[in-house]
């Protein structure tokens, strides 16, 4: 149905605005007495073999909603019910920002990809925090950090620091996001020496404030096999909780898409970027012996492409564009797809 009409009707409307159709549509769907549990009926599965215990933290199941979706954590109470094992809200960034001018979000039909120069527009951490109060203690809430866009490099830090004190009592794991393409200079904190002291910071932060939770870095997929091995190296070195591999890219190789859409500024997600972000969970998986974690994310549009993360190294996956271009009920054909093969 999602894939007949209703997708239709949506890419009728621009990104931004099926966005926010959609989910207040889903939101006021919700308030129907019954209806959430209805959804949770129709969307979730539930099974032990579906269970995975990752750095300290029990998921229902591995398949989580990616950051970027739910930006100021407005949206997770409803869409935990279409059966994700887990979501991660953000980034965030401790002032609001608007983000870059409009429009910035494109889709790419013909290659099942997305380009966004979205810039982290978020209503900044104290309004996430307030979102987050009273949330439901048994569902997985990652929060993913960010600087703000006026902030430079060498006082990103200070942001940094800010949104993680501000949810350490909200949120069940961190995410640093230092791998952004759409906020200058962003993923110049990917070089070795101020990741490294980006982490350490956050790390001793954590445990002065007395019950330490998970801390991940998320990657982008263009780093080279020496900047990979450098993360490798500093994971192992500080023994961070986790990786995310990988964000959006900025590589335009074999699109088939209208060449302005391609030409877009901005970081591409998407089915495009399955084999490279696939690679990059394979390398990490190797180095690191499985010591470490990894959540995969980039390309998965169907079962085949989430268990290959897997099988590559993944002990979580987490969707979003294949979302968008084929439903919620990917969640569940994932879900079951994972118990075949268990």
């Amino acid at each position: 149905m999602y894939k007949g009409l209703l997708r239709r009707i949506l890419f009728h409307l621009n990104p931004e605005s099926a966005h926010h159709f959609t989910t207040s549509l889903f939101h006021d769907l919700l308030r129907i007495p019954g209806m959430a549990a209805l959804v949770r009926s129709i969307f979730r599965v539930r099974n032990k073999k579906l269970e995975r215990e990752v750095f300290g933290l029990k998921f229902e199941n591995p398949v989580g909603l990616a950051a970027g979706f739910d930006k100021d954590g407005t949206l997770f109470r409803d869409f935990r019910h279409l059966g994700f094992g887990f979501i991660e809200v953000g980034t965030v960034t401790p002032l609001a920002q608007g983000g870059n001018p409009q429009p910035r979000m494109f889709r790419l039909p013909e290659d099942k990809a997305l380009i966004n120069r979205m810039g982290f527009n978020n209503r900044g951490v104290k309004h996430m925090a307030k979102q987050l109060k009273n949330r439901p203690k048994a569902f997985i809430i990652g929060g993913n950090i960010g600087k703000n866009k006026v902030t430079p490099n060498e006082e990103a830090v200070k942001d940094y620091e800010i949104c993680f004190r501000e949810l350490y009592e909200l949120v069940d794991y961190f995410t640093v996001n230092v791998s952004s393409p759409n906020t200058t200079d962003l993923r110049a904190l990917q070089d070795k020496e101020p990741l490294k002291a980006l982490l350490a910071h956050l790390l001793n932060l954590n445990v002065e404030l007395g019950s330490p939770k998970p801390i991940l870095l998320k990657i982008a997929p263009d780093l080279n096999e020496s900047q990979l091995q450098d993360i490798v190296d500093i994971a192992q070195e500080l023994k961070l909780s986790g990786i995310i591999a990988t964000n959006t890219t900025i590589d335009r190789s074999n699109l088939e898409s209208n060449q302005n859409v391609i030409n877009q500024a901005g970081g591409l997600s998407g089915k495009p970027v399955r084999d490279r972000s696939t690679e990059v969970i394979r390398f990490l998986h190797a180095q690191l012996k499985g010591e470490i974690p990894i959540i995969g994310v980039g390309g998965i549009h169907d079962e085949a492409s989430a268990l290959e993360k897997l099988k590559a190294g993944a002990s979580l996956i987490q969707i979003y564009t294949g979302l968008i271009y084929e439903g919620p009920a990917l969640v569940k054909r994932i879900n079951k797809a994972i118990l075949k093969e268990a």
